[in-house]
């Protein structure tokens, strides 16, 4: 079994993190912004210091490739550098640093490799500066329209589309990720959550990504002044929907112990403090593995009394994706590589959507790779993953490689 390099890896995570340092732990390292491509242009030096090949494509998608012995399509690893604003140093990064520390150790170690290893950056996968969330995965995939994506702007008024003229790194179509070229793909990213860390488990075997829903409840009543109407005669939106985030709380808890789901957003109007609120709409996220669970999820969305406490209520789908399943033989090559190791391991789905599942949803081959996050804190300064936990993770993906490399 080959393994990574500690001192090297650490090295390039302390590099990286300067890049949009904020001060205080964290980063904001937001798409194609000076600190992502001060991070683009240390990826690239490094990966010419090892002869790769460098290319772009015209989402600015990176791919750095070492040749193999043999004239074959490309086994790819890749994440992204972008972050969330005021967010930590090991979404995204980490599985770049990892596979760049893969490949360094294929170069340095001199390991024959019959397929060509490429590195790879995503694009705007946060969607934290332009909207949507794995941007140009979902374009490359044809889940998004590249007009549609050019023309998304940040809150300053820049689009993508003058972003990427912008940035230097703006290629040619004709590179992106495609089937012919390359014949499978790897991510290794932090959980993002506490499971791993609570069962003590050093290596996630990811199976796939949940399928989802994610509705808006919108509640109507009627806005009135706070000291003068009576109790009795009010339709306070927010009351009723303060209820029915109960209900939906109380009704969905029992469906399954598996199933995931949260309110993030609420927004009442007028929001004035003296005013009874006539209109709150709030979201609700639905996560499980098993779409018949997610049709029980719908199933009580709208079984919602269509009036309550005098306000009127209504349920819109926002959007919803289908259960992704990572290829089985690229998931048995993770579990094989850290069960060879010794080190302790699960299979697991990802809640989190990752630009892995467009990859093996349309593309190619795919699986990820997890490690754990300390206390399941992600998008936040506190996101930590200790380094000899990274170190193993690429050791991981360093051996599942060359395992699906000799097939």
């Amino acid at each position: 079994m080959y393994t990574c390099n500690l001192e090297r890896l650490q090295e390039k995570i302390d590099t990286f993190k300067k890049f949009g340092d904020t001060g205080t732990g964290g980063i904001t390292r937001l798409s194609l912004s000076p600190a992502a491509l001060m991070a683009r242009d240390e990826f690239a030096k490094r990966a010419k210091a090892m002869g790769m090949r460098l290319k772009t494509d015209d989402l600015a998608n990176m791919y750095a490739t070492l040749p193999g012995s043999e004239e074959l399509p490309a086994i790819v690893m890749g994440s992204h550098v972008d972050s969330v604003v005021n967010g930590g140093n090991y979404d995204g990064i980490l599985g770049v640093l990892t596979a760049l520390e893969v490949a360094e150790t294929i170069y340095t170690e001199k390991i024959k490799t019959r397929r060509p290893i490429t590195v790879m950056i995503w694009t705007n996968e946060e969607g934290s500066r332009f909207e949507p969330a794995m941007m140009c995965s979902g374009v490359v995939t044809g889940k998004f329209d590249k007009a549609r994506a050019l023309a998304s702007t940040d809150a300053k008024g820049v689009s993508f589309a003058s972003a990427l003229d912008a940035s230097g790194f703006k290629g040619d179509e004709k590179n992106r990720l495609n089937a012919k070229d390359y014949a499978g793909y790897f991510e290794l990213h932090i959980e993002q959550g506490p499971v791993l860390e609570m069962e003590k488990k050093e290596i996630g075997v990811v199976e796939g990504v949940l399928g989802m829903v994610n509705y808006t409840i919108s509640v109507k009543g009627v806005s009135d002044h706070a000291g003068t109407t009576p109790q009795k005669t009010r339709k306070d939106a927010l009351y009723a929907a303060s209820q029915l985030i109960v209900m939906l709380w109380e009704r969905l808890g029992k469906l399954d112990p598996e199933l995931v789901f949260t309110t993030g957003k609420i927004n009442a109007s007028p929001n004035i403090h003296t005013v009874i609120p006539k209109l709150v709409e709030f979201s609700l996220d639905a996560r499980h593995r098993d779409p018949k669970v997610i049709d029980r999820v719908v199933d009580v969305i709208k079984g919602l009394p269509a009036e309550l406490s005098g306000c009127a209520v209504r349920a819109d789908l926002n959007w919803s994706r289908n259960t992704v399943l990572f290829n089985s033989e690229y998931v048995d090559a993770v579990e094989k590589a850290a069960r060879d190791a010794g080190y302790s391991w699960r299979r697991i789905y990802s809640g989190a959507g990752h630009d892995a599942q467009y990859v093996a949803e349309v593309l190619l081959p795919a699986t990820m790779i997890f490690v754990p996050s300390v206390d399941g804190h992600s998008h936040c300064v506190e996101e930590f993953t200790p380094t000899e936990l990274c170190l193993k993770g690429a050791n991981v993906m360093l051996n599942a490689i060359l395992e699906i490399d000799k097939r």
